[in-house]
């Protein structure tokens, strides 16, 4: 019987053109264009008032430091001291590394003296670089505070050597060769047995080219509680000191050692009344302190086209009350006329709920995204460059959660019956955890947790920035951070969805089921 009736019903197009005549109310499409308004008047507007083009020194407004860029566009951090010769188009540097100490200021827990000490990513060692201009190509070969022996090259790449830290004890050989645009890194523990650690291609570089020592260490970073124990990041400055012996050139014209810093150092109190950063050479040791880091930044270095989408949250709250108020409308009081449910009506409601309400998200994504864009790099300020496949991916994206979500607030309409109960339901599921999440109120992982098991995992779609595991940084929501690729998110919000739809189909076969007249025996 059941069967039977699905075959006589209209076709599917027939059902969606039934539907959309029910929804095109005017206060429904005035409350779709409200939405996709207030996503874009919001973002745009805290764009250009939430966002400034200067900094201030006393009175006096100067333009904001901006990050360097490296080869491939990206924003990097790129200071450190250097101590350099001139390289030819092959050849070679050998050191021995027989100490890295360092200095941490005013770390927890009473933020009140300096400590010794070296932060994990603190690095020293020896490097290949395109001139000592801030964001040109490099590779180097180092000892780290906490993770050994590491290759790095470009910013962006890592690769591990040996485990361990360095000492007059346990000294480190380092060896660096240049064979073109290429730079091989070897590591040896008694300048003998060498054991390469990695080979980097930097294509374009020119004839010559810088070798040298070089010695950073990034700032030292903890989080401050705050709200019910979220977390807001605070850096402290650092130093590193590493010396090195046996030191051999191949390649390179020799003679003194060229040396300063790359990019701004040397400010602070600790730097100009104890250690400044330098080179000091002492009966063939060199030794080289510094601060800052040679890495890239993971927060981009400027703002985020995701930035610009701020009011999605209201946005989605106005299409998800539509949307289950659509579908308890058959319900309440007054109301008469409507066919029977079944499978493919049920269809049809969805198709028409999701497309409208991925119309309001995709359109609002589209027109805030390139506008927020615009606005902010004319008042001066850094935009972290995407793709155009990954700016159309966040558009698309955004839509697409739009619609998956109708579709789960239209399900609750049906399954409860009541309109308040359904939109309460909807945004306690599929919003309210994202903004729990997103704002300084709970821990990091109570955070990732919520945005790894509740609907709102789906607003990873927005997420363009990219998490560096040789960086030390705040990777977390509240930062930025979604503790899922945009695709899984996305896959655990269309599951929920797919479950809502589930549970209907069997209160509707459950319900044909009992509609039907018991059998009559002869």
């Amino acid at each position: 019987m059941e069967a039977l009736n699905e075959a006589a019903a209209p076709p599917l197009t027939a059902l969606v053109r039934q539907e959309w005549t029910r929804f095109r109310s005017r206060g429904r499409l005035i409350a779709m264009v409200a939405a996709t308004l207030v996503v874009i008047l919001i973002g745009l507007l805290l764009t250009v008032v939430g966002n400034r083009s200067s900094c201030s020194e006393g009175p006096v407004e100067v333009p904001c430091p901006t990050d360097p860029v490296g080869p491939r566009g990206q924003a990097v951090s790129d200071m450190f001291y250097f101590a350099h010769q001139p390289l030819g188009v092959n050849g070679s540097i050998t050191v021995r590394m027989t100490s890295m100490t360092g200095i941490i200021t005013y770390p927890p827990p009473d933020h009140d003296e300096i400590v010794s000490g070296l932060v994990p990513w603190a690095k020293a060692g020896i490097i290949i670089k395109d001139g000592t201009a801030q964001g040109s190509s490099y590779a180097a070969l180092m000892v780290t505070g906490s993770h050994g022996v590491r290759m790095q090259y470009d910013y962006v790449h890592d690769i591990a050597g040996s485990p361990g830290k360095v000492s007059a004890a346990s000294p480190r050989w380092l060896r660096l060769t240049r064979s073109g645009d290429t730079i091989t890194g070897y590591e040896s523990a008694d300048g003998t047995r060498w054991t390469k650690v990695g080979a980097a291609r930097l294509p374009g570089l020119p004839e010559t080219v810088r070798v040298g020592l070089f010695t950073a260490s990034p700032g030292d970073l903890t989080l401050r509680r705050v709200g019910l124990g979220a977390g807001l990041p605070e850096s402290r400055f650092t130093q590193a000191t590493a010396s090195f012996d046996h030191v051999s050139l191949k390649g390179a014209a020799g003679g003194e050692w060229r040396h300063g810093p790359v990019g701004e150092m040397g400010h602070t109190d600790w730097e100009r009344l104890h250690r400044p950063p330098g080179l000091v050479e002492s009966n063939g040791r060199l030794t080289v302190t510094g601060s800052g880091d040679i890495a890239p930044v993971p927060e981009g270095g400027g703002h985020t086209i995701e930035q610009t989408l701020v009011g999605l949250a209201i946005g989605l709250i106005i299409v998800l009350v539509v949307a289950a108020r659509f579908m308890t409308a058959e319900y309440r009081s007054g109301v008469s006329g409507s066919p029977p449910f079944t499978g493919r009506r049920l269809a049809a409601k969805a198709l028409l709920v999701g497309a409208a309400a991925f119309v309001v998200g995709s359109v609002a994504a589209a027109v805030v995204v390139p506008t927020g864009a615009v606005l902010l790099r004319a008042k001066g300020l850094s935009v972290v460059p995407v793709s155009t496949l990954t700016g159309l991916r966040v558009v698309v994206g955004i839509g697409a959660v739009f619609a998956v979500a109708a579709v789960i607030a239209l399900a609750l309409g049906m399954l409860l019956r009541r309109g308040w109960a359904a939109v309460l339901v909807a945004i306690s599921t599929v919003v309210l955890p994202y903004l729990l999440a997103v704002l300084p109120l709970l821990p990091d992982d109570v955070a990732r947790w919520l945005l790894r098991l509740t609907p709102a995992a789906g607003f990873a779609v927005q997420q363009t920035v990219r998490e560096y595991p040789q960086v030390v940084a705040h990777y977390a929501p509240l930062a930025g951070y979604f503790p899922l690729p945009w695709w899984v998110g996305f896959a655990i919000l269309c599951g929920y969805a797919a479950v809502a739809l589930a549970l209907i189909a069997f209160r509707l076969r459950r319900q044909v089921r009992a509609s039907q007249p018991p059998a009559q025996w002869r």
